[in-house]
């Protein structure tokens, strides 16, 4: 890794999706609840406290950051879906962790 502040790279825009990868991108995201649940289960207090790496943000913090912002960025677009005229609504994330 290159750059810690993205373990595993920057996104890469390649081509749409086909129907079939997009079919596995939907099961991954379907996946990712319980897969978060089994990374950090078991993990001691001081594990769930410890950054991921240097200045960044706790297990803890990462954790809680994942499932506000997919919840947010839900609400987002369904706003954005249906509202005549959507403003992009900003939410402050350095505030929630």
């Amino acid at each position: 890794m290159t750059d810690p502040r993205y373990p595993i790279g920057k996104f890469q825009f390649v081509n749409p999706p086909t129907a079939a990868e997009r079919t596995k991108l939907i099961d991954h995201i379907a996946e990712t609840p319980k897969r978060l649940r089994a990374a950090i289960q078991g993990l001691n207090p001081e594990q769930i406290e410890t950054p991921y790496r240097e200045g960044g943000w706790t297990v803890r913090q990462v954790a809680h950051h994942v499932p506000e912002s997919h919840m947010n960025a839900y609400i987002r677009f369904k706003l954005a879906l249906t509202e005549d005229e959507p403003t992009i609504k900003p939410y402050m994330e350095d505030r929630w962790a």
